[in-house]
């Protein structure tokens, strides 16, 4: 038998996106090993993805539609086949439409952040059927609008040249875990001289290899970015020209930063003044040096009521010391807005009607709200695909409460039982990435990539699209959009016309399996930031027309000791839950091999803290607030500072001993912009059990 190799990529929310090459034996995918030629790949894949046909292969793969036999939650199902899934779900779609198609409700999210399997084909079905709008707002968007009205757009250093930089802020992330070939360049930087320093509350791995780490206090990272501009103006740390040039409103930046000395954001930050002095002069004078001075932010910061803002006072300093001069100096969130996307082709949002916006985030509250004039029809219906909520959604029991409604209609795509699955009344197996053809921009590199299915689709699971095209088809829409191939959309995926894709071709890109933008290598070097006044805004009009303070601002949390006292006096410890480094958000968590290695759900506590309430290493301890609790081992260490406890996550609940996790505690309210997620806004109380 002939053994051959497929390009293929990595889909899922990681800024890698990887380089995959597949090898294939008689029909059969073999092995899953990074594509040594990538730049950014480079030959490394995480453990994770590195056991991917463990994972295309698993015993429990979804492999035929189910049909709901039990009571919701309990995971009972009976094999049917497509077309009566089919007929079953435009009968019931059929019939909420025809009173209020908004009633109806599509649920996903990063399950695959391919292009042709993410939003595609569902977009353009929903937007004919009419169906309510879903704002996917759960993991980044905060940060995201935050950067874009002092940057212009998600654009920054490219990752290829943090090894050249001279000093490194990992701000608010965890590569090695979540990033891990932006860390490879970072331990190159390393060897080469560069002083990295991790900003982050929590010691992560990361944060242990950085030869300094600041650790604050959740949700005041705005704060210290306002304590680091002070220092920068007040030392005349400034790159005047670049201010001058490419610059709006420092003589305003320059009265706000007064305000926040070092010494008072010290005390809002839990750290001591003179790491906030420290910190400001090594980066201003490096900058000043020439040298690059590059942060990489993560989206962990801005998951708290401030995080918009938090993001975009952080986003302010390297034009601050002219750091965007160096190719290896600025700032990078993400490259998103380098890929000249084509969402008009993709999407079709012409095919749209006004209806209503559901926020992903309060999911739980709107599957518990009755019809009104303000809220619209009482949802009937959810489809979810690529996204597990019952899991990943926050304050958790009221999610389970709303997906337990009888009276709901359920779909769910996936390729295992997952929690959400459980409650589903149809299940409809999905491919996976090595069983279906995709096309991927990025958000931590700038290449285009392509995906070729290696292998036919397992069983009976067939590509989210093709779900999409066979439901439209049952239900008489009979727009073209609603029949192109995957090969159609994905030729369509980038705009030609943009100087960054004008030289993308689909054939050829699947051919090679990646290809670089073309992107200058320092992109704001000489200003040309994409906001309303083409500078870098200290100062943002747009943010004042839109309700903001228009300058860098401190937005504290909604949970904490020092701004809600009285909470805090009831539920003293803050928490977060960034993600256990063998799963990805709650994919992997049922590959056996990664959860034996991760163990179980942990929580890690600091000596005094667990001594206080007499806490040991290995117990097992209740982590609970008004909203609900969940179980965990104690591990007790100074990794988590005092005052903060963090349970790595996300575990499903089905497979943690209590049937809970984390998001058990979380809240749906809001961050400060974009409606985002504020995950790491929580206080909670911790017992032994």
């Amino acid at each position: 038998m002939t053994i051959t190799t497929v390009r293929a990529v990595c889909p899922h929310d990681c800024p890698d996106t990887c380089a995959l090459l597949v090898t294939v034996d008689a029909g059969v995918a073999t092995a899953v090993r990074g594509d040594p030629d990538h730049p950014t790949t480079a030959g490394v894949l995480c453990t994770k993805v590195a056991r991917y046909t463990e994972r295309t292969y698993h015993a429990d793969r979804l492999l035929t539609p189910l049909k709901r036999i039990g009571k919701k939650g309990e995971g009972k199902f009976e094999r049917i086949s497509w077309d009566e899934a089919i007929t079953t779900i435009a009968l019931r779609l059929g019939a909420i439409a025809a009173t209020d198609p908004q009633a109806i409700v599509p649920y996903s999210y990063a399950g695959t952040m391919g292009l042709v399997q993410g939003e595609a084909m569902a977009s353009r079905f929903f937007n004919v059927l009419g169906a309510s709008q879903l704002h996917r707002s759960i993991c980044a968007s905060a940060g995201g609008t935050g950067y874009t009205y002092t940057i212009g757009k998600r654009i920054g250093t490219d990752p290829e040249q943090f090894q050249n930089a001279k000093l490194i802020l990992i701000w608010g992330g965890n590569p090695i875990a979540s990033n891990l070939h932006l860390w490879m360049r970072v331990q190159e930087a390393k060897r080469r001289g560069a002083k990295v320093i991790a900003i982050d509350p929590y010691r992560s791995l990361t944060a242990e290899k950085c030869q300094q780490h600041i650790a604050l206090l959740p949700g005041t990272d705005a704060a210290l970015a306002l304590g680091m501009m002070q220092v920068l103006i007040a030392d005349d740390l400034i790159d005047h020209d670049y201010v001058a040039r490419h610059t709006t409103g420092f003589e305003e930046l320059k009265v706000r930063a007064a305000e926040w000395p070092p010494e008072r954001v010290a005390t809002t930050c839990g750290i001591s003044a003179e790491e906030v002095i420290t910190l400001a002069r090594e980066y201003g004078q490096a900058a000043l040096r020439g040298e690059g001075v590059a942060i990489r932010v993560n989206y962990g910061l801005q998951r708290v009521h401030g995080g918009g803002m938090a993001v975009r006072n952080i986003a302010c300093l390297p034009a601050l010391v002219g750091a965007w001069r160096n190719a290896a100096g600025g700032i990078l969130l993400s490259t998103s807005d380098s890929f000249a996307k084509n969402k008009q082709a993709l999407e079709r949002p012409d095919l749209a009607r006004p209806v209503r916006t559901i926020n992903m985030c309060s999911i739980g509250d709107d599957l518990l709200r009755e019809a009104s004039p303000e809220f619209g029809p009482k949802i009937a219906a959810l489809i979810v695909y690529n996204s597990n909520p019952v899991a990943v959604a926050p304050e958790s029991g009221k999610v389970m409460q709303g997906f337990a409604r009888e009276d709901l209609f359920t779909v769910v795509l996936e390729h295992f039982q997952t929690d959400t699955a459980d409650y589903a009344d149809i299940v409809l197996p999905a491919t996976t990435q090595l069983e279906h053809v995709d096309i991927h921009a990025t958000y931590g590199h700038l290449y285009m990539m392509a995906n070729n299915a290696a292998i036919a689709p397992m069983g009976e699971a067939k590509p989210n699209t093709e779900f999409f095209r066979l439901l439209a088809a049952r239900m008489g829409f009979d727009d073209p959009c609603l029949s192109e191939s995957d090969e159609t959309i994905a030729a369509s995926a980038f705009d030609k016309s943009n100087p960054r894709a004008v030289h993308f071709d689909w054939e050829s890109l699947k051919r090679t399996g990646w290809q670089k933008l073309a992107v200058p290598d320092a992109p704001f070097a000489d200003g040309g930031f994409e906001t309303p006044s083409g500078k870098c805004e200290f100062y943002s009009a747009q943010m004042l027309a839109d309700g903001f303070d228009p300058l860098p601002a401190y937005i504290p949390p909604y949970e904490s000791v020092a701004s809600n006292a009285s909470l805090g006096s009831k539920y003293p410890l803050a928490m977060i839950s960034p993600p256990a480094r063998n799963f990805l958000n709650s994919s992997f968590v049922n590959v056996a091999s990664l959860r034996a290695t991760e163990g179980e759900p942990h929580l890690d506590i600091h000596p005094e803290d667990a001594a206080r309430r007499a806490i040991g290493d290995g117990d097992t301890v209740r982590i609970f607030n008004d909203r609900g609790s969940f179980e965990a081992k104690a591990r007790v260490t100074d990794r988590a500072r005092k005052g903060l406890v963090v349970g790595l996550s996300i575990w499903w609940k089905k497979m943690a001993a209590d049937g809970k996790n984390a998001n058990e505690v979380t809240s749906q309210r809001l961050t400060d912009m974009a409606g985002g997620a504020t995950f790491y806004d929580v206080l909670v109380e911790v017992e032994k059990k």
